[in-house]
C-alpha cells in the first residue's frame, strides 16, 4: 500500500471518530516503544498505525480497550469496592453540612450603616 487513506480502514472500523481516537492510541504506543507489525516505510506513526489497521496486523478491540485503560483516572480495584462507596458518602455528607451551615459576616468593626 504506497498510500493510507481513512477510506483503507472504514472497513476495519465504521465510525470515521473512533478510527481517529484508535489510530491516534497506536501511534502513541509506537511513539513509546511499541514493537511496530509492519515495515515503517519512512512514514511517521500515525500512517503506520493506520497501515497496520488496514493491512489488519492490529486488532481495533485491543486499541479500543488499550485507549480506555490510558484515559481512565482511577483503575477499578475489586478489594475498593466498599471503601470508595464509604468515601462517596462521606464526601456527600461533608457536602451537605458545608452547605447548611450560616453565612458569617467577616467584615471589620460590624454593621455599616453609612
Amino acid at each position: 500500500m504506497a498510500r493510507v487513506t481513512v477510506e483503507d480502514c472504514v472497513d476495519k472500523v465504521p465510525n470515521r471518530f473512533d478510527l481517529v481516537l484508535l489510530a491516534a492510541q497506536r501511534a502513541r504506543e509506537i511513539s513509546g516503544g511499541a514493537e511496530l507489525t509492519i515495515d515503517r516505510d519512512r512514514d511517521k506513526n500515525p500512517v503506520v498505525a493506520l497501515r497496520e489497521m488496514a493491512d489488519e496486523t492490529v486488532r481495533p478491540p485491543q486499541l479500543r480497550e488499550a485507549l480506555i485503560n490510558s484515559l481512565q483516572r482511577v483503575l477499578p480495584d475489586d478489594d475498593d469496592a466498599v471503601d470508595e462507596i464509604g468515601s462517596l458518602s462521606q464526601q456527600a455528607e461533608a457536602l451537605r453540612i458545608t452547605a447548611a451551615a450560616p453565612v458569617r459576616n467577616t467584615s471589620i468593626g460590624g454593621d455599616y450603616d453609612g
